[in-house]
């Protein structure tokens, strides 16, 4: 969904943006506040607009990256700032999927669920590259965004590379690729949809669904046990 739709669908917005001299972390701001207003409107039981204004947040999260790129002005603050913001719309959109449900309890899984296959999606790309992590500036703000990022995904990447350790093939090309369709672009149009057909929980069992797909593909082979035959 962002090689094919939202990456170009968002290119001309990049033109523009460049022209404007608009700096990528207010695009990623504006990416925020499109996703909060999302979750308003799921709370609020208004699914069409909901659903329009989650693909919103999807086209402008990928103009950031984009625009950084094409400006030459791809940050440590502006990475970890998209980060942390991708994090807290999620929770406010599982927040108000609980609300608008009832239904509270699928709704906190699927977020930990969804939380889990994209840290894995992430964590799974960074480790099968082999180019070395480039140095990050001191600056107070950047200082802050990271260790709030430390504090809350340090513990998913040591996991993550707990897990490649034992598993190497999920570096590999095939697994990069099998997750890359399972990043945030894809996850958020397949919640829009589902928001506007008027079944938005079933994105919770969705999303737990692929987590668990991922869960048995993780579990170890068991070899079948062989008797030796007695002479």
């Amino acid at each position: 969904m962002c090689e094919r739709v939202f990456r170009p669908l968002a290119h001309p917005l990049v033109l523009l943006l460049a022209r404007l001299c608009v700096p990528p972390p207010l695009v990623v701001v504006a990416a925020g506040g499109a996703g909060f207003a999302a979750a308003v409107e799921l709370g609020r039981g208004s699914l069409l607009a909901a659903a329009l204004l989650l693909q919103l947040k999807t086209l402008l999260d990928n103009a950031d990256g984009q625009l950084a790129r094409l400006k030459g002005r791809t940050s440590a603050f502006g990475r970890y700032l998209d980060s942390e913001v991708d994090l807290l719309v999620n929770a406010a959109l599982f927040a108000a999927l609980g609300w608008t449900s009832g239904r509270p309890a699928p709704a906190l899984a699927g977020f930990l669920a969804l939380t889990s296959v994209l840290s894995l999606n992430f964590n799974a790309e960074r480790l099968s590259r082999t180019t070395a992590a480039e140095p990050e500036p001191d600056d107070r703000p950047t200082a802050v965004l990271r260790r709030f990022y430390r504090f809350v995904y340090a513990p998913q990447d040591r996991l993550a590379e707990a897990v490649a350790a034992r598993r190497p093939w999920l570096t590999g090309s095939a697994a990069v690729s099998l997750l890359a369709n399972l990043g945030m672009s894809t996850q958020l149009a397949a919640f829009g949809l589902l928001i506007a057909f008027g079944h938005p929980i079933a994105f919770a069992w969705l999303v737990l669904a692929q987590a668990a797909a991922i869960a048995l593909a993780l579990l170890p082979r068991r070899v079948p046990w062989r008797q030796e035959e007695i002479a």
